[in-house]
């Protein structure tokens, strides 16, 4: 494959909130790292301030194993089981007395414990280091009691108060709020869901943002003159945001790691990753070849461009003849149960579904 993307300069990274798809944005950061991708500055908000705190240690492995070993009671003080049976709405497995016993805290304490996320934040994460990367962290969160939206800057924070706002920022609704230094917190996607402020008003000119389509509002932000925002974004949904069970978490690495391939190596694809080595006309005679074997008997070039045009309505194509043929190989790969999660050539895609 031919890298695409200019990796001569260097990149800020705006990192969206999104809760438990937040996996999604280190698998993104990973084949930014492999094809060597500079990074200069990270801006999160709620899940994304924890992913930007993990990027400016600049310790995948770490940050790998979390996200590859996530499950709920890494988050919030529940059971596992009980959890995971819930989202799937196996309601008739639930221990009814357990659950309506933890229901009934849940809404006493106006929301989920979560003391398991503020140890994962302290056994995890190292305040120094993050302090003193070159990578520069900046962490959205709102304040209930000032009735507005923060940044912060890691390096000028304490520890204490760095993995406090960490937590501020991540204060998902569904959680337990408590007081921080005096204030009340929320989750930073009420005012900044995606945090391009921080990394626009300081000048940053670079910037990729790595999305997860979370609740919150989204801040407009002009862009001066040359800058530029090139995004990294999932074309199919990444599920729900407190889903942190281990399975869903894992796909969510894939899906961003391989979208970000799509990115750099300009890969075709919808839901597949398709390395380009047909020309048009090689597609054009491929889709011909398609649309004979319909045919019964020869038919014209008036006709056959006809059945071209329409062969391109049912696959959901609205381009050139190598995009009908990726629509159609698309269709065609998914109706055969083919693997997603690769990166195949054109030729490969086509072996694989029984055109060659």
């Amino acid at each position: 494959m031919e890298l695409k993307f200019d990796t001569s300069k260097t990149y800020a990274l705006c990192l969206e909130g999104g809760g438990a798809r937040g996996a999604y944005q280190i698998g993104a950061f990973e084949a930014l790292t492999e094809a060597g991708v500079k990074v200069n500055a990270a801006a999160g908000t709620s899940v994304g301030s924890l992913n930007g705190a993990l990027i400016a240690m600049k310790d995948l492995p770490v940050a790998k194993e979390l996200w590859h070993n996530m499950r709920f009671s890494r988050v919030m003080d529940v059971d596992d089981d009980q959890m995971r049976k819930l989202l799937r709405g196996k309601f008739l497995d639930l221990d009814i007395k357990s659950a309506h016993l933890k229901v009934k805290k849940v809404l006493k304490d106006g929301g989920f414990d979560v003391t398991p996320l503020k140890n994962l934040i302290k056994d995890t994460l190292d305040c120094e280091k993050i302090r003193n990367s070159d990578i520069r962290l900046f962490i959205c969160t709102h304040s209930v009691t000032d009735r507005k939206g923060l940044e912060f800057e890691a390096r000028k924070l304490s520890d204490t108060e760095l993995r406090d706002m960490l937590l501020a920022s991540a204060y998902f609704p569904a959680f337990k709020h408590e007081e921080i230094g005096g204030k009340m917190y929320t989750d930073g996607g009420v005012s900044n869901v995606l945090p391009l402020s921080p990394l626009v008003s300081r000048g940053f000119k670079n910037i990729i943002a790595i999305r997860l389509y979370g609740l919150g509002v989204e801040k407009r932000v002009p862009l001066p003159k040359g800058t530029t925002v090139t995004e990294i974004a999932p074309k199919t949904d990444l599920g729900n945001m407190l889903n942190f069970d281990t399975e869903p978490c894992r796909k969510n690495y894939r899906l961003g790691y391989f979208d970000a391939k799509r990115l750099l190596y300009g890969l075709y694809g919808e839901k597949y990753y398709i390395d380009r080595t047909l020309s048009e006309e090689d597609a054009y005679k491929i889709l011909f070849a398609l649309v004979k074997e319909r045919q019964e008997e020869d038919i014209s070039l008036r006709s056959l461009h006809g059945e071209i045009a329409k062969f391109a309505k049912e696959s959901g194509s609205r381009g050139d003849y190598y995009d009908v043929l990726v629509a159609f190989m698309e269709k065609s790969a998914e109706r055969l149960k083919i693997n997603p999660l690769e990166i195949y050539t054109d030729l490969a895609l086509l072996e694989k579904i029984g055109l060659r």
